[in-house]
């Protein structure tokens, strides 16, 4: 397992396992919100949104699942 490595080849494999994750939680939330999906949990973040950003949410949603990508990407890559 990557997680039980020692010092500093710890610290590379971390990079990448959060990287990663955060590259599935943005597409998770990008192809969500483009296909304006009815999954419960996404469902429950539209709600939450819908008062800040009211018609936009699903824009909104996008843009934030492109710049989580990027981030986990820069993070994965250890630009970050």
């Amino acid at each position: 397992m990557f997680f039980l490595f020692a010092g500093s080849e710890r610290r590379i494999d971390m990079h990448l396992f959060w990287g990663a994750l955060m590259v599935v939680i943005g597409l998770f939330l990008f192809i969500c919100a483009s296909l304006k999906s009815e999954i419960y949990i996404y469902q429950l973040l539209v709600a939450r949104s819908r008062m800040m950003w009211k018609d936009n949410v699903y824009l909104s949603h996008k843009v934030a699942g492109i710049l989580i990508i990027t981030m986990g990407l820069l993070m994965a890559l250890k630009l970050l």
